[in-house]
């Protein structure tokens, strides 16, 4: 993999999607939705992907979608936790206990998208999502 600026390096703040999507390489692929309210039952927006980079299974909230979002990024697991932010963190505390609860209700359909969705087809996509549970 060719050296990009480097997502590892940014310790002070959660990088915005452009930024993490920007320093995947040329031949890195991923899948990728923004999930709504109407999809999760939370206010807001929920970003979920295929891998990508070198960090595990993870989803991104934001308030409301754009690559240039503050957002904060929570790790799919049966017990997940927030990771990193760059969230006001008054917005946090009010969004992160809906969103750790729809991430442990989802986490092992997210894991599997994770890291089998790169091989799905559209059909496969749509049965995921419509997987999935609301809070």
């Amino acid at each position: 993999m060719e050296v990009h600026e480097n997502i590892f390096f940014w310790i002070d703040r959660e990088p915005t999607l452009d930024e993490e999507i920007g320093a995947l390489g040329d031949e890195d692929v991923f899948e990728m939705a923004n999930l709504k309210e109407k999809h999760t039952g939370i206010p807001g927006v929920i970003f979920i992907s295929t891998a990508m980079g070198a960090h595990g299974p993870r989803v991104k909230y934001c308030l409301k979608a754009g690559g240039d979002q503050p957002s904060f990024s929570v790790a799919v697991a049966s017990e997940p936790r927030v990771l990193t932010s760059s969230m006001d963190e008054r917005d946090v505390r009010r969004m992160a206990p809906t969103v750790l609860d729809w991430v442990r209700l989802n986490h092992a359909a997210l894991a599997h998208f994770w890291w089998e969705g790169k091989s799905w087809d559209l059909d496969e996509i749509n049965e995921f999502a419509a997987s999935l549970t609301k809070v």
